[in-house]
């Protein structure tokens, strides 16, 4: 999804992360991990996906559905928000 928001995930980032990343490592890399070389400051960071209409050149590498970016667990900004998901009971 892109365009109103980043979605926020719970995934922790890591700058390596490939299509193979999740069969090597399925839950993710920890919180201890997470690190950003060009956010030294933040400390751990969540993953961030798609992109929204306030990017600007200097801060989205690109704006995609698969685009990922790193964000402080403790930023709060109009551009960033999270999907919920409401399971449904099958009907009997």
């Amino acid at each position: 999804m892109a365009g109103n928001v980043w979605e926020l995930t719970a995934s922790w980032y890591t700058v390596y992360h490939d299509d193979l990343a999740h069969q090597h490592d399925p839950i993710g890399p920890t919180q201890a991990a997470s690190y950003d070389p060009k956010k030294p400051q933040d400390g751990a960071t969540h993953v961030i996906k798609g992109g929204s209409y306030l990017c600007a050149k200097n801060y989205c590498s690109r704006y995609r559905p698969a685009a990922r970016e790193s964000q402080a667990v403790d930023t709060g900004t109009t551009h960033v928000g999270f999907r919920l998901v409401k399971a449904i009971a099958p009907d009997d």
